[in-house]
């Protein structure tokens, strides 16, 4: 069974991921933790709000920053259910974001393990920990069955 830490926010961020589905949306959901407490959650609302930087990390970096009445998040882990894009990756690093976990690779459009492997630049001011693989294959399965009911 079950019952890490981990696991409950990434199955948290699923249930936004899920929702942004309903929505039509690209199935992907985020969360943002601190001191053991989600504080924001967020799923894609790119075509809601016709908005090409309105993916689930975006989002819920601008509620939790929002709330914070800051442009940093330091002490905070992101869970997302896709490996970040490049533009999410540079957000996680300016809000500097203390752990991203993700649940599964993006080969086409990851830019932390996958592609530019964003993190490791020089140009790069703040490096998260990462953390991959919580809910790998339920996000995996979530998002075939997306993109194989749009073809």
């Amino acid at each position: 069974m079950r019952n890490t830490k981990c696991e409950t926010f990434m199955d948290s961020a699923l249930e936004q991921a899920r929702a942004a589905e309903r929505r039509g949306e690209v199935p992907i959901g985020a969360v943002i933790v601190k001191d053991g407490t989600i504080i924001a959650r967020a799923g894609n609302r790119t075509r809601e709000l016709n908005d090409p930087t309105a993916h689930a990390e975006i989002l819920v970096i601008r509620q939790a920053c929002n709330d914070a009445v800051s442009e940093r998040l330091p002490g905070a882990d992101l869970y997302v259910t896709l490996e970040p894009c490049a533009m999410c990756a540079a957000a996680i690093s300016f809000a500097r974001i203390r752990r991203l976990y993700f649940a599964t690779y993006d080969k086409k459009g990851g830019a932390v393990v996958s592609g530019p492997r964003f993190f490791l630049a020089d140009t790069c001011h703040h490096a998260p920990d990462v953390y991959d693989g919580i809910g790998r294959d339920e996000a995996a399965i979530l998002l075939k069955s997306f993109f194989n009911g749009k073809r």
